[in-house]
């Protein structure tokens, strides 16, 4: 075997080489190193809250409502993994509650295609987290979970508002009346 020597030249252009290779893949990789990866952990990748309560997983949950003593609609989904159906309580402000039936290893979506679980009593302005008793009538797992209050202000929680209530920012009829329109009808006799 003949081995042959290298001049100074070319052992220059091969530490170059190496050292231009070895920066390229501590970029590359130098990421993944320093941050997180995201799909690592769980979280609410929405405006709404997770949770499970013994069998009962909540996902996306909120409370949509005008004001903090208004009523408010909870929605979201609840996921029953148990091999039997389950009826999972939400108990809010003074002593507000709403019940919640879920088939076994299925789902309940609480969104427009079902009735309204609505909360008598929100007990938070919009914009606040407010305390909500989550239990499974099957086990005697209560837990408090906090979950956030949101009104009509963005259009896709409009709709899930509580009958007769008006978002925040709609503006009544006295502030939609142009110049000159009076909102009150005209007495007679004048």
């Amino acid at each position: 075997m003949r081995f042959t020597a290298m001049n100074r030249g070319q052992r220059g252009k091969l530490a170059m080489a190496a050292a231009a290779l070895s920066v390229g893949l501590l970029a590359l990789t130098g990421c993944g190193y320093i941050n997180a990866q995201q799909t690592s952990h769980q979280y609410a990748a929405s405006d709404g809250i997770r949770a499970d309560v013994g069998p009962v997983q909540l996902r996306n949950m909120l409370v949509v409502s005008t004001g903090e003593n208004e009523p408010g609609r909870v929605i979201g989904a609840i996921y029953n993994s148990s091999s039997k159906d389950v009826k999972v309580t939400l108990k809010g402000a003074e002593g507000s509650q709403t019940e919640v039936s879920v088939k076994k290893n299925s789902y309940t979506l609480l969104n427009d295609s079902t009735d309204p679980a609505t909360l008598s009593t929100t007990g938070g302005k919009p914009g606040t987290l407010v305390d909500v008793q989550v239990s499974e009538d099957g086990t005697n797992v209560n837990k408090d979970v906090k979950m956030p209050v949101v009104d009509g202000t963005l259009k896709e929680y409009q709709k899930y508002l509580p009958a007769g209530s008006t978002p925040t920012g709609t503006p009544t009829p006295s502030e939609t009346a142009t110049h000159g329109e009076s909102t009150t009808a005209p007495s007679e006799g004048h």
